[in-house]
């Protein structure tokens, strides 16, 4: 295979050979591959099942990255806006599709065109090649993801940012010529589109159909090496899990949450390597990159300059004409010769596990629920990272409640928010007070409710 690169939306029927490997399922010699000739049958497929549809916009969520890519590729192609997200809850599908955006998946979504079936319909390739271009200017992508408006908030993006040369090391780009991709993170998410799909597919580096779901899997790939794209939560339950690792010379990057040295350290000692801590924002992309045992001091990709503003938060200046400097929340320290540190968030934006959650947003969803007066969600990481929510119950909630265990009221709120989030933001502890401590502004200081949970409880 070659290892010419290719911008995203450039490419042709000629750009490699029609047998060059594209993805793999399973381990690599285990010889289960989708080719370039496959990606011109199967994007045809879908461009021929979207083709009566006048929706201009389209939610795509595949669990497979081979789904993932012709679908992806082929809305654009129709010149369709395409919508992401990971938290796929009748709730939140309902509130980001209202009925203008059609909804296209391989997982079980009322109303959706199933991926599979199109693709099975379709039968083996023929020798026809036909291929749409798509103009990486007008291919609009937006991004879902938890907002400090306590909503949604959508971040579009185009494919002419992604395909802007970000600067990376070329240790890294050798790195994966030498390596097959595989990935344990979620590809609706900024840096898993990134990692596991699109730079990839610009470097000519196969990718795994699907992620790395449990650390056991990682003991079956030890037949070539592999570049390794997680998360620090999925390198912490690897580093503890116990698994017995022989993987030949992997090169492992992460990104979606705050690294800790020891997790790095321990994770050296699993993979004898020391993993490749990756910065950036879903507005902004990749920013910048690090490896802990050199210091907390972050290096910026090199097309790209940061500044900080009057609130000392970062701002990224992208390599792209007429875009203006991406504000983020992070409050920042700036060195010389451009590398700064991280000197934590400025806003309600918290992490749990890899992913970016609002507590704002948690916290309107209970008041929402029309059984509250009040409530506070605070974020907590002991042996593990979780939320906690503080709620003043209303008199109609009290009266439901009437004579409830604690256990049965934390099962209704459980299940409540289930509608809207995926199970690892919903809060794992609950306390029902009469009112919640605030500061003479009217905030609710979340030190002080912290302290609501000092005492855990038996039946949470």
């Amino acid at each position: 295979m070659g290892s010419k690169e290719i911008p995203f939306s450039r490419f042709t029927p000629d750009s490699r050979p029609m047998d060059t490997v594209l993805c793999f399922d399973g381990a690599w010699s285990d010889g289960k591959y989708k080719t370039w000739r496959d990606l011109f049958h199967e994007t045809a497929l879908i461009r021929a099942a979207l083709a009566s549809s006048p929706k201009a916009k389209w939610l795509l969520h595949a669990e497979d990255y081979w789904h993932f890519l012709v679908a992806f590729i082929a809305l654009f192609q129709c010149k369709k806006e395409v919508l992401l997200t990971a938290n796929i809850t009748p709730g939140n599908i309902a509130e980001i599709t209202g009925s203008e955006a059609g909804i296209i998946s391989d997982q079980a979504i009322p109303g959706a065109l199933q991926i599979g079936a199109i693709l099975a319909a379709g039968g083996a390739p023929s020798g026809e090649i036909v291929h749409i271009p798509f103009n990486p200017v007008e291919s609009v992508f937006v991004i879902f993801t938890s907002g400090s408006t306590g909503k949604p908030k959508a971040i579009p993006h185009r494919i002419v940012e992604f395909e802007v040369n970000i600067g990376l090391p070329q240790s890294w780009v050798d790195a994966w010529h030498e390596r097959k991709n595989i990935v344990t993170v979620n590809q609706h998410h900024i840096y898993g589109l990134i990692f596991s799909i699109i730079l990839p597919f610009t470097l000519g580096v196969p990718f795994r159909r699907k992620r790395i779901e449990r650390p056991e899997e990682f003991e079956k790939l030890d037949d070539v090496p592999y570049i390794i794209y997680t998360s620090p939560a999925f390198l912490k339950r690897t580093t503890e899990s116990g698994v017995n690792l022989s993987m030949k010379e992997p090169y492992i990057i992460v990104s979606g949450g705050f690294l800790l040295p020891e997790t790095a350290e321990k994770t050296n000692s699993l993979f004898g390597f020391w993993p490749i801590d990756i910065y950036g924002s879903t507005e902004g992309s990749g920013v910048a990159w690090r490896q802990s045992k050199d210091g907390p001091e972050w290096r910026p990709f090199a097309s790209l300059k940061v500044s900080a503003n009057e609130a000392g938060c970062l701002m990224i200046h992208l390599p792209i004409p007429n875009v203006p400097p991406i504000p983020t929340g992070d409050l920042v320290e700036l060195l010389p010769g451009g590398r700064f540190i991280l000197k934590g968030r400025a806003d309600s934006i918290v992490k749990i596990e890899e992913k970016r959650i609002s507590l704002t947003e948690v916290e309107e969803r209970i008041l929402e629920s029309g059984m509250v007066d009040d409530a506070c969600v605070v974020p907590f990481e002991d042996r593990r990272q979780y939320l906690a929510a503080a709620i003043v119950l209303n008199s109609k909630a009290k009266a439901q409640f009437d004579g409830k265990e604690k256990a049965e009221i934390n099962k209704y709120w459980t299940n409540y928010l289930a509608k809207y989030f995926e199970g690892t933001v919903i809060p794992k502890k609950f306390r029902y007070v009469d009112i919640l401590p605030q500061d003479t502004q009217g905030k609710k200081p979340r030190e002080q409710i912290k302290a609501l949970f000092s005492q855990d409880s038996a039946d949470e």
